[in-house]
């Protein structure tokens, strides 16, 4: 509390000498109820229902030649500490702190931790479903010499602390990546190139620790005019991941039409790469989509590159979706059809059906006011003997998930000078 009291009056204090100043605050509890969320539910093992919330303050300052902006958050589930506890679970953490430095009207340099979030958010995300969200310690250097032109430059470099000499770095996170991010429009086209540069420690034979780099290039295209829009996207991975080579593929494709002012219909197809069950080949043959935000794709269920699935046998993804909204409520209705990219080989060393199955994520919305909203969802996975082999669980039970999300998102104090 003595916390937040300090970082309140921080903030009035330097209100007085910007030329914009705000306190906002959000507070999210979502109760989940999981039976076969992420993975097939076993045999006599009840399903799963807690209440988790994420509580975040934030402090954004605004002038010519600064933009600066702070977030501490608190994640945790509702019980995860005694009522009587001196101390919490997650404690508080920095979510962002960053400053943009506009060097010039066209030319900015953004450094410390923030979010990194790109075109569809397949590559790099924020993870704004997860409460604990995604940041990167980095520094982006961008180029705008039009508004419907930029370029973003952007590197990291991570160790585990001050240190006098050189240390093998043991956090579960990349050792440093470095990326190029180019965007154009014209007319009713919008055009994103990527090419990021991505280095990932591990052992060697003599047990030291190496780094190999593995590059991501790709490119995304959209287009929008009257009730039609599309977009398509492919990425190529190459490079090396632990002396292993890796060759992988991504290729996307959607549409979205506008039926009229309250319905619109989509369909879209995504393909990535895998690695054959029975290769004996040295080389990575899985795209990994490495710091997206890969709730919103996939399947609402998280049974692929939610923390799972990586280096697996990849996947296709063919689903359509319709989506309805009036005034204050939404609703929407997508079906997926999985199917693996690579072979899945089952217990009898036979090549099994690529078929794994079908979801069915329904997801409905009502916002309140401009602060406060009401979410929900419901999930259903019908899996077969496929998925089943790559997956723990019975295929033949009920898998299923639901939500229910509040989000407040309120402003506290705003002043403009």
């Amino acid at each position: 509390m003595k916390a937040i009291l300090t970082i309140l009056c921080l903030g009035i204090v330097l209100s007085s000498y910007a030329q914009e100043f705000e306190i906002s605050t959000e507070l999210r509890p979502r109760f989940e109820y999981r039976h076969g969320y992420k993975t097939l539910i076993p045999e006599d093992v009840e399903a799963a229902s807690f209440i988790s919330q994420r509580t975040r303050i934030n402090l954004g300052y605004q002038s010519e030649k600064l933009t600066a902006y702070v977030t501490f958050q608190n994640v945790r589930v509702w019980g995860d500490v005694a009522t009587l506890s001196s101390s919490d679970q997650n404690g508080i953490a920095l979510h962002e702190a960053w400053a943009e430095l506009h060097l010039k009207p066209n030319f900015s340099l953004k450094l410390g931790r923030q979010e990194l979030v790109y075109d569809d958010q397949r590559i790099f995300g924020n993870v704004g479903w997860a409460q604990q969200a995604r940041s990167h310690d980095a520094l982006v250097v961008s180029f705008k010499p039009n508004k419907n032109n930029r370029l973003d430059l952007g590197l990291a470099m991570n160790e585990n602390a001050e240190t006098l000499f050189d240390e093998d770095y043991t956090v579960n996170n990349y050792k440093a990546f470095q990326y190029v991010w180019y965007h154009t429009n014209v007319n009713a086209f919008g055009l994103s190139v990527l090419l990021l540069n991505n280095g990932l420690t591990y052992i060697d034979e003599n047990n030291e620790q190496k780094v190999d780099y593995n590059q991501t290039i790709g490119s995304r295209i959209t287009f929008g005019k009257n009730k039609f829009s599309a977009d398509a996207s492919i990425y190529f991975q190459t490079g090396e991941i632990a002396n292993t080579d890796l060759m992988a593929f991504n290729f996307a494709a959607n549409v979205l039409y506008e039926i009229n002012d309250k319905f619109k219909t989509g369909l879209g197809a995504e393909y990535l790469s895998g690695t054959d069950m029975n290769t004996r080949e040295g080389e990575f043959k899985s795209f990994n989509p490495w710091f997206g935000t890969n709730h919103k794709f996939n399947g609402l269920m998280d049974f692929f590159y939610v923390g799972n699935h990586i280096n697996s046998v990849g996947l296709i993804d063919v689903n359509a979706s319709l989506s309805y909204q009036k005034d204050k409520f939404s609703a929407k209705i997508e079906p997926h059809i999985f199917l693996s990219a690579a072979s899945v080989i089952g217990a009898s060393a036979e090549e099994l059906d690529h078929y794994l199955g079908t979801e069915l994520d329904v997801v409905l919305g009502y916002k309140w006011t401009k602060d406060i909203s009401f979410n929900a969802g419901y999930s259903q996975l019908f899996a077969t003997n496929t998925m089943e082999v790559l997956k723990a669980g019975n295929k033949d039970n009920i898998n299923n998930w639901a939500w229910l999300m509040i989000t407040v998102k309120p402003s506290l104090f705003k002043t403009v000078f």
